[in-house]
């Protein structure tokens, strides 16, 4: 029996690495170095981009993180779609869909026996629904790979941070393991702990996870019933977080990382030479939030900027899962539709001829036949040029056919035999005359290199530089980027948003320009230094007229440097003439470090206002400023 794990397949390599060259009669391949991936692991990076699809309880009551106190009543998707949301996942080019079965909430999206908190007490379908079930279905039938998110934290579970409710999460994975066919992901969000409903108890319970979940235990799990499915995150997983949910991995980012539990400021870029092949996947939504929000109609990342996360997730080593969140009827918005088809338009059109292979290639040095130069330019993945062990820091030279122009540069290692690679840069020979276009760390998995222009070159080179074992590139390909269509502005659609041409800033705490707040965009903000204990950071609003208020919305630093962060919570107050004052509620901002996503605040009631203060008393992690991009305001919807 093969063993699946990364540790037993460290150093196997391919099997017909494993034969001795002399019983085939032919130069040996190389030996394995470092760690290397697993089989799943190994299909796992062959996907490359797949989809996030976040839908749930949190589509209805227009919030990132549910209470877990949501009436089951509220998920009705009257118009759920699951070959429409399959459709434009296909159309961007994606080889997989990831589904929220359960997120913070404790809502199961399947008709589980296990809690009352499910769709069969929705009105979807008479309580008939079954979105896991019918969503696999879809994607199957499309030729996609299915994939499972269920959060390990739970809200709504009365017996959540005891012993009791392991057995009960672990019973919700086997039901999600065996019921909905082969998965090629499994994928534990990171969020454990906190304030919640509890079964009733609204108090707050901390856990230390890797104790109260044994992740070993719960991966052995999932294997058990999907030896294929990568699992997501914790120590022991197939697959870690890349540190972020702005969709962009480290340069480089590196699959190894060393044997201890996960560190955010490793897991960006990774640790090289480590003993785990623990590849990073790079997550990221198509919207500023992960769950459908109308007032982000207008927000939906274009295809210019897809394009650019593509480069900075699948073009460092890594693979890109993209949220495309289902709308209240249950199907993917038509904005959001436009960007992902034109967006994998152009993908398709880019990839589709690749320059390189009318090229005749020839290198510094080759270990055999069967490991010739040519094999860069033969398509197939599980051939390589490799060089005799001694030769570290060979060459490889393109011929290229006449009139040859591009300007995006791929490179593929054969992940089989390790990150071998550990710098190189790429020459290109134009009129007679050598010229370095690009210096990089790591290849790995895949590295894309896209110039600022297209070159015609005569000849390209690719010199290791840096390297502690003999090479095995399996692929050097060149394209020409075609433009993805050009899409019109998106209007938002959401008719509470309250106007704010009138508003103006009535008081707030010394620090930058206050009215950055109000001018409608996120890269502009409002920086003070960061509130202390008896010393808050505070904001008056005048909404310039009495309005109908129900809550308000606040937007994080969408690139927040190592001197900033957002608050962590909020104390909001509302009056009508500036000296009388309402309490409007506290509490805290949900994961507002980390997804950097709009926060949509209910006021305890709703109330007519004409001005609105907000306090803050603390930033979300530790920084010398506090800073917000944006203030909003809404009515009832």
């Amino acid at each position: 029996m093969i063993d699946l794990t990364r540790r037993g397949f460290a150093g196997m390599g391919l099997v017909m690495a494993a034969v001795p060259a002399r019983a085939r009669g032919r130069v040996a391949p190389p030996a394995p170095w470092g760690a290397t991936p697993s089989p799943r692991q190994l299909a796992w990076h062959a996907h490359e981009m797949f989809g996030f699809v976040h839908f749930s309880i949190n589509t209805f009551t227009d919030k990132e993180w549910g209470y877990g106190d949501e009436s089951p009543s509220l998920f009705d998707p009257s118009g759920f779609d699951p070959d429409q949301i399959v459709a434009a996942a296909k159309s961007a080019g994606m080889r997989g869909l990831i589904l929220t079965a359960k997120h913070h909430d404790g809502f199961c999206l399947w008709p589980t026996m296990l809690t009352e908190h499910c769709i069969r007490n929705a009105p979807y379908k008479g309580g008939k629904g079954d979105i896991v079930g019918e969503l696999a279905g879809a994607v199957r039938r499309a030729g996609l790979k299915f994939g499972i998110y269920l959060s390990p934290w739970d809200r709504n579970h009365a017996e959540y941070g005891r012993p009791a409710y392991i057995d009960y999460f672990r019973k919700q994975v086997v039901e999600l393991c065996t019921r909905y066919g082969e998965l090629f992901e499994f994928w534990f969000d990171g969020a454990n702990g906190g304030d919640g409903y509890y079964g009733g108890a609204r108090e707050t319970r901390k856990i230390d996870a890797p104790a109260y979940y044994n992740w070993p235990s719960i991966v052995a799990l999932v294997h058990r019933h999907q030896p294929m499915a990568c699992t997501f995150d914790p120590l022991g997983a197939d697959v870690r977080w890349v540190g972020n949910e702005k969709g962009v991995a480290g340069d480089p980012c590196w699959p190894t990382m060393p044997d201890h539990p996960y560190v955010q400021a490793e897991g960006n870029s990774g640790v090289r030479g480590a003993p785990l092949w623990w590849p990073a996947e790079t997550d990221v939504s198509i919207r500023p939030g992960w769950f459908y929000h109308a007032d982000e109609d207008g927000k939906v990342k274009d295809p210019e900027r897809l394009i650019r996360l593509y480069d900075e997730s699948v073009g460092r080593g890594t693979n890109l899962n993209l949220n495309i969140p289902p709308d209240r009827s249950g199907r993917i918005p038509a904005a959001d539709r436009a960007s992902l088809r034109a967006f994998g338009d152009a993908m398709r059109a880019t990839f589709a001829r690749d320059l390189a292979r009318g090229a005749v290639a020839h290198a510094s040095d080759e270990r055999g036949a069967a490991f010739n130069a040519g094999k860069v330019l033969d398509g197939d993945r599980s051939s390589y040029w490799s060089t005799p062990d001694a030769v570290k820091t060979p060459s490889l030279t393109l011929d290229l056919a006449p009139g040859s122009m591009f300007d995006l540069i791929r490179l593929r290692e054969y992940l089989p035999l390790g990150v071998r690679v550990t710098s190189f840069a790429v020459d290109a020979e134009i009129d007679g005359r050598w010229r370095t276009l690009a210096t990089h760390s790591c290849i790995g998995a895949q590295r894309l290199i896209r110039l600022p222009a297209p070159i015609r070159p005569r000849r390209l080179r690719l010199r290791i530089l840096d390297a502690p074992a003999c090479p095995a590139i399996s692929e050097v390909a060149l394209f020409r980027q075609v433009a993805p269509a050009r899409l019109a502005a998106v209007a938002p659609s959401d008719p509470s948003i309250l106007p704010r041409a009138r508003w103006t800033i009535v008081r707030a705490s010394t620090g930058g320009d206050p009215w950055r707040l109000l001018d409608d965009d996120a890269t502009s903000l409002w920086t003070v230094p960061a509130p202390a204990p008896g010393r808050p950071v505070e904001v008056v609003i005048d909404l310039g007229e009495v309005l109908p208020l129900a809550g308000f919305t606040l937007t994080p630093a969408r690139e927040p440097d190592a001197d900033t962060a957002p608050p962590r919570g909020y104390r909001v107050e509302t009056s009508l003439d500036g000296r009388a004052w309402e309490a409007g509620g506290e509490g805290e901002f949900s994961n507002i470090a980390y997804a950097l996503a709009t926060q949509r605040i209910a006021l305890s009631s709703a109330r007519p206002a004409r001005f609105l203060r907000l306090v803050f008393d603390a930033v979300a992690v530790p920084a010398r400023d506090l800073a917000i991009a944006d203030i909003g305001a809404f009515g009832k919807r």
